[in-house]
Parts: structure tokens; sequence; C-alpha cells
């Protein structure tokens, strides 16, 4: 049996994929949401780096005795499970990147795009990022009461996490994936995503919604990671 083990972007919890893991149950299939630590209802001391994020995961999985996996990252959260998804090979069934970051062997969240304001604002945020306000979710195909939730639920995030760098044993490519792209956030994936995408071992899926398909697009997405799991 295929297990499902979702882990959400910055700022977010497992909280976040309520909708698309109801949707995956509905069909038969098991799902573990994960909230990484530092976040959501794991926030307090000691402030966790990025290998952290990485522990977090692959603990889950051994916890659980986990296989036959399709581990799926959104957004931040692409370069945790990346390192992780390397980790666990042996148990895993299929990577979906969920309009996500890719793990890349010495480079981190913020490497590859204009991320200067990000460090700017978690060290004016004692070290972390701090949670978005209601604009930065316009044009993303979510309605007034899906930002809100967003916004609601939202947490500041460990900057350690996001500017210490990957740890890849091999590279992601070499792992079978599905890339999903969300068109209202680029028509293209971009920098390593589209190097990813050149192995003939991942695949791409668009999206006609914005960069959280989990709020806008829930029951699609769960369709899409059903299918990336079938076609493994």
């Amino acid at each position: 049996m295929t297990n499902f083990v979702l882990v959400a972007g910055a700022r977010l919890g497992a909280w976040a994929w309520d909708e698309v893991a109801a949707a995956l149950r509905e069909s038969g299939q098991v799902v573990h949401p994960l909230t990484l630590s530092g976040l959501a209802e794991k926030q307090g001391a000691p402030t966790p780096g990025q290998q952290t994020h990485v522990d977090d995961i692959v603990a889950e999985v051994e916890r659980l005795d986990l296989r036959d996996i399709v581990l799926a990252g959104h957004s931040y959260s692409g370069i945790p499970v990346g390192q992780a998804a390397v980790r666990i090979v042996d148990r895993l069934r299929r990577v979906v990147l969920v309009d996500a970051n890719v793990a890349v062997d010495g480079e981190s969240f913020l490497s590859g795009w204009p991320s200067d304001h990000v460090r700017a604002e978690i060290e004016e945020n004692g070290g972390f990022w701090p949670s978005p306000t209601a604009d930065h979710f316009a044009g993303q195909g979510l309605t007034d009461e899906q930002i809100a939730r967003i916004v609601d639920g939202s947490t500041p995030h460990p900057g350690a996490t996001l500017t210490e760098p990957a740890v890849m044993a091999r590279p992601l490519d070499e792992l079978p994936g599905t890339y999903i792209k969300c068109l209202l956030d680029g028509d293209e994936p971009w920098g390593a995503a589209a190097e990813l995408l050149k192995s003939d071992r991942w695949e791409l899926v668009t999206m006609d919604t914005g960069h959280w398909p989990m709020f806008s697009r829930p029951r699609e997405l769960a369709r899409i990671l059903h299918e990336s799991a079938a076609g493994s």
C-alpha cells in the first residue's frame, strides 16, 4: 500500500494539507502530513537548522516504518524533502515537488533567486522569516477566505533552515519524480527545477492555479498525487 508523506512549505504546518489528505483518504490512500520543527504546533526552542528538517522527515518515516512512499514537498520543503528522499531511497516510490525548490548539494533555499530581502527580514526579526500579510497571496487563485486561513495559520519560519545548504549524497534526478508547476506562479519551471526535468526519470505536470494549490485546488492536487503513485 502506498504511503503519502506530505510536507508543507515555509511558515506552514501539516494543517495546510487537510483538504488534500481528506481527498486522498476518500480514495483509500494512507496519508501522513508532517509539521517540521519550529513551525505550527512545533514552535519553540531549540531553533532548528536545515538538517533538523531533513531529520524530521527521515525520523517520521522510520518511526512509522513506512515503505512504498510518495514523498511530497511544497515550495521551501522541496529542499529537505529532496535530501530526505536520497536517504530513504529504499523505502521510496516517488518524489513529488509541488511548485517547490529543488535540493542541490551545497545550495540553500535562498540560492538562485533574488533573496537579499529575505535575508534582511530574517536579520531584522530575530532569526525568523516573518509570517506574510494577505497581499502576499494576491493573484494566486485564492479566495479571500482561503487567504485568511493561510495568514491566520502561518507562523514565523526559522531562518537558518532557509540559509543553510543542502547536503545531497546523490543527485535528485536519479530518483523517480513528478514536478508540479503552478502556472499562476510562472509559466515554466526555472533554475534547478528546469535542470531536474531534463532527467528521463522526472515528469512535469501543470496546474492552472497559484503557488498554494493545497488551498486553491485541493481535490485536483490529490488526484495528481494519486496518479503519480499509480504511474510509478
